[in-house]
């Protein structure tokens, strides 16, 4: 794309993922105009200092002319962000999100979504667990996957605008799939909800352990606790609202992780090392198959800097 996607988009929320879009439109040249706005006062001020755009001090003056607006809030939040900005959206502006719910997203916006405004959710798979303004970084999207769940059978204007913001997102270095609304909340259930859930279970269970008291879970930690308390550090906020809104995908996907996980506590029960062998490998497998598909390196990380030494 020869030249900016955008004159002006505006960046409703400037947490990770508002701060990260802003850094790399700016470092990609893909919004000539970048404006942030967060309702937060607290936070507005601490991304003025960032370099991040023009912070502004209303909705209205950061949606005024954007030809893109990204809701980049908890999904809870969508309706109520939608509807504050809706009187100040201009006709052919494109309205999208970057939840990790797509259908509860997509109801919410178009409640209140102004005719004229091209309708189009989407979902960076990318993040850290890191929170605010200050977590963001340019290279967030570089080579990750954007999914874009767009309107079904809509006029050629809405879908030139579909091609216009997914040439956005490939300018900051995202790979992009669309994908039904429903399917993408089916397959992100199983692939961040879920794993998700149990990281928060998990160490709330260790929390809950006498030997936590002593300081034995936490002096002894070993890689894939770590693994599990750095997912568990999440945003508490965004991940409570997920929950709420892809409750049946997300309930449907325990069901079926609960009895596979009832199966392996009767193989150790009973000693069936034949099961846990056979289980075990074939989860070996779908780790060689993300590492082979470049979603990840198979580099040994055991949770620290490069430049410490093992003991």
């Amino acid at each position: 794309m020869a030249g900016p996607a955008f004159e002006k988009i505006a960046i409703m929320g400037a947490g990770l993922i508002g701060s990260s879009i802003a850094h790399a439109a700016r470092e990609a040249g893909a919004a000539r105009h970048v404006v942030l706005y967060d309702s937060s006062e607290d936070v507005r001020t601490r991304a003025a200092g960032l370099g991040l755009g023009d912070v502004v001090g209303t909705p209205a003056e950061a949606c005024q002319d954007a030809g893109a607006i990204f809701l980049c809030v908890p999904v809870g939040a969508i309706a109520e962000t939608t509807q504050a900005i809706a009187p100040h959206m201009s006709r052919g502006a494109i309205l999208t999100d970057v939840g990790s719910v797509k259908e509860s997203a997509l109801s919410a916006m178009q409640d209140h979504c102004p005719a004229g405004v091209h309708l189009i959710p989407g979902h960076p798979i990318a993040g850290t667990e890191k929170s605010g303004p200050e977590a963001g970084f340019a290279t967030l999207f570089r080579n990750a996957w954007h999914i874009l769940t767009p309107l079904p059978a809509q006029e050629e204007t809405y879908n030139s605008a579909v091609d216009r913001l997914a040439g956005f997102w490939e300018m900051l270095g995202a790979k992009v799939e669309i994908m039904d609304a429903a399917r993408h909340d089916r397959v992100l259930a199983i692939t961040s909800h879920l794993p998700h859930l149990i990281a928060y279970n998990i160490v709330s269970t260790a929390y809950d352990m006498e030997s936590v008291g002593e300081g034995e879970v936490v002096k002894y930690s070993a890689g894939g606790f770590r693994d599990f308390t750095r997912i568990a550090a999440s945003d508490p906020v965004m991940w409570r609202d997920v929950f709420l809104n892809n409750k049946d995908a997300v309930l449907e996907t325990l069901g079926r992780f609960s009895e596979d996980l009832a199966a392996l506590q009767r193989a150790i029960r009973w000693g069936d090392g034949d099961t846990l062998m056979r289980e075990f490998e074939r989860a070996r497998g779908i780790r060689k198959a993300i590492i082979e598909a470049g979603q990840d390196s198979a580099v040994a990380n055991f949770g620290r800097n490069s430049d410490e030494t093992e003991t």
